[in-house]
């Protein structure tokens, strides 16, 4: 296996982590933002108001994309595995 190879490797494990995080960690960003408005707005500064919302969101996100999820994580496990069958060759 050569340097390239290894390079591509870890680019398509980090373009991997990149794409499955995304829609959690944004979906989290813009409720935590509309959150914060809700809070200056209203002078309301209980910390709870912030926390159960993001984790309500996340959880809708994660029910939403799971399947698309897995299943990309998935197909790049495979990949990897047949990469690694294919250097014993």
């Amino acid at each position: 296996m050569s340097i390239g190879d290894l390079v591509t490797l870890m680019r398509g494990g980090v373009l991997q982590i990149v794409i499955l995080s995304a829609p959690i960690l944004g979906a989290a960003i813009i409720v935590g933002l509309i959150v914060a408005i809700f809070q200056a707005t209203t002078s309301i500064q209980e910390q709870t108001l912030s926390f159960v919302p993001k984790l309500f969101a996340i959880l809708a996100v994660l029910a939403l994309l799971g399947a698309w999820m897995f299943a990309t994580l998935r197909e790049y496990t495979f990949t990897i595995f047949e990469m690694i069958g294919n250097m014993g060759r």
